[in-house]
């Protein structure tokens, strides 16, 4: 039997699975590359796009927030409007008032009683005076009491004049003023006193 050598054979068929391992094996590297790459492309296109949207949002959420920031500042501007509506038709309302106020302490101030001074505060209203005597005051206590434009009077201060010449009182009343409203919407029905 002729013997054969095989070692050459070997040899090349070793070089040809060690040549064709490194290529698959550089293959596999490179797949492994281009997956490695192609996952990390994708993901920052991901990334980029949702840093975009985000970046949209924020550029949207901004704008209603100065939407929302006008809303609130023409709220804000509306409230003021009313308010100063609501103070002038009080003013238009209450314009007459003051001509009833005044015709109504004429006709209940009482002969002998001598007004020096009238302080209005909100409804309160402070008279200041003189009369001749008590009586007089408590008269005109009483007139004031019966006006549909005055209620409630509370006599402060009482007290000898010295600086008059025919002697008198000085005196000091609060009286609550009724407002036109409450005589528009007929709610108060006193007669009145002629003060004589």
């Amino acid at each position: 039997m002729p013997r054969i050598n095989l070692l050459p054979w070997r040899d090349q068929q070793r070089t040809l699975r060690r040549r064709e391992f490194f290529l698959a094996a550089g293959a596999a590297f490179l797949a492994a590359i281009m997956c490695a790459l192609g996952g990390k492309l994708i993901y920052a296109g991901r990334i980029d796009s949702q840093l975009a949207k985000n970046e949209l949002l924020q550029s949207a959420i901004s704008k209603l927030d100065a939407q929302i920031a006008d809303i609130m500042g023409l709220e804000n501007r509306k409230q003021r409007l009313v308010a100063r509506m609501e103070i002038i038709e009080k003013l238009q309302r209450s314009r007459p008032e003051i001509v009833h106020l005044f015709d109504e302490i004429a006709r209940t101030v009482p002969d002998g009683v001598y007004l020096t001074a009238l302080k209005q505060n909100g409804t309160k209203l402070e008279i200041d005076g003189i009369a001749q005597s008590s009586t007089r005051v408590s008269t005109f206590m009483r007139n004031i009491d019966a006006s549909t434009w005055m209620d409630n009077p509370a006599l402060q201060v009482v007290e000898a004049a010295k600086d008059t010449p025919a002697g008198g009182s000085k005196f000091v009343l609060t009286v609550d003023t009724v407002g036109a409203d409450l005589h528009h919407g007929g709610s108060i029905n006193r007669q009145r006193v002629a003060a004589k």
